[in-house]
């Protein structure tokens, strides 16, 4: 028999809950082991939760009780989470989290620690896509050429109706945040946050980098226009915030920010709150897993996987690899990624403008793939919109510093990453 303890019971907890009593005959048959959710803990006794397993609100009845063999850290945040899993280690207790913003500081630490105990994760990252067995397991044989996924359901969601409907993003950012989808200070997910710690942890066990979000690219969605969805829409783009990490020579790229995707990309037709990751094996090919990417249920079906892993006597370790393995890759720096770009400027509506822009690409080796010109209310300038070939991000910033110098152009550029 296998006892749980799970630490922080809001709606994944009662969920772990209530699948291990409901589906207790499968879950044992699966796990060759009766699994049992033993006790809880909380923060608020007094709060009513639709479960019928002992609470407590002293998280030392989980860790330092010799019965509890798997604790399940779902209490959220970063330093309380880190001191809980630490001690559950510590204790000799096998640990299951969904928890990625502790992951994606904590990560080699944690594995330091676990040393062959199992700590293991597979709910952080896309809810119900069992995305992180993939890369440990399935994929085990295969160099990682790439990772590019969606990682957030709520900007998908507003994205999608940005898209499909046309509205502003204030207006579909009111509208998630009525439907639950967005929180009352939505920056996490709108600024591109919370997608960039799962696709840290995703490249760790792919590329072994031990970077924080610190370290990486992060754009949000909050600059995206009615004018950017039209653009992509006439030249066959979808917009979606994507989490990309790739090897690139000796180096890997790992980045998160809203992307022009073409139509015909599988990712493209990903909408709404779901989530999808395209992982690119040298062995295998072009994979693609699609799923839920949040919700209790869904959520609680990946904790209770890695549970069952567990119970099965299955100790491998956490990121799929010793930490001494070392394959010469490093993180490239932001300004080193490579990419095509989308460029938005209100210009002089005048002659001559789009050579002079042309030219001033060309001194920092950019050339342009496509253009599109549209009418302004702003008297006598006019909305340029062009696409570049594949160029460094230390050279399109560059370049666009020395637009910004024309005052027929003026500094209002945008830029968005193109991903093909």
């Amino acid at each position: 028999m296998i006892k749980v303890g799970i630490v922080g019971v809001g709606t994944v907890g009662q969920s772990v809950v209530k699948i291990l009593q409901k589906n207790q005959d499968i879950i044992s048959a699966r796990a060759g082991k009766k699994i049992i959710p033993a006790i809880g803990v909380v923060k608020n006794l007094d709060k009513k939760r639709d479960i019928d397993i002992p609470l407590t609100t002293d998280v030392n009845e989980v860790i330092e009780n010799d019965e509890i063999d798997i604790v399940v850290e779902l209490m959220g945040g970063v330093k309380e989470a880190y001191d809980v899993v630490k001690r559950a280690l510590q204790n000799k207790k096998a640990v299951v989290t969904a928890n990625k913003a502790l992951l994606a500081y904590h990560r080699y630490e944690l594995q330091e620690i676990a040393g062959d105990l199992p700590l293991f994760y597979e709910a952080s990252v896309a809810g119900g896509i069992p995305i992180i067995g993939a890369l440990r397991n399935g994929l085990s044989a295969n160099h990682i050429e790439s990772i590019v996924g969606i990682l957030n359901g709520t900007t998908n969601y507003m994205l999608t109706k940005m898209i499909k409907e046309g509205v502003s993003y204030e207006e579909v950012l009111r509208e998630a945040q009525e439907l639950g989808y967005a929180e009352a200070d939505p920056t996490f997910d709108v600024g591109g946050f919370d997608a960039a710690h799962k696709l840290l942890i995703l490249a760790s066990i792919a590329y072994g980098i031990d970077a924080k979000p610190e370290d990486i690219l992060i754009e949000g969605i909050e600059k995206i226009t009615p004018t950017d969805v039209e653009f992509a829409k006439e030249f066959g783009y979808e917009i979606k915030l994507l989490g990309i990490a790739k090897r690139n020579n000796d180096g890997v790229e790992i980045r998160v920010h809203p992307t022009m995707v073409k139509s015909s990309n599988p990712i493209s037709k990903v909408e709404g709150v779901m989530n999808a990751v395209s992982v690119v094996g040298d062995a295998v090919g072009q994979t693609m897993f699609y799923g839920p990417g949040a919700g209790g249920d869904a959520t609680a079906s990946a904790v209770i996987a890695d549970i069952i892993e567990i119970a099965r006597g299955n100790s491998s370790p956490m990121l799929g690899y010793k930490k001494s393995l070392e394959r010469g890759l490093k993180l490239l720096k932001p300004s080193n990624i490579e990419s095509r770009y989308y460029l938005k400027l209100k210009v002089l509506d005048k002659p001559g403008v789009l050579a002079s822009i042309a030219k001033i690409l060309s001194e920092f080796n950019i050339s342009i793939s496509s253009v599109l010109q549209k009418e302004s209310k702003i008297e006598n300038r006019v909305r340029l919109l062009l696409t570049t070939h594949k160029c460094k991000e230390f050279e399109i910033i560059k370049a666009i510093a020395k637009l910004k110098e024309l005052e027929w152009v003026g500094d209002n550029i945008a830029m968005m990453r193109i991903e093909d």
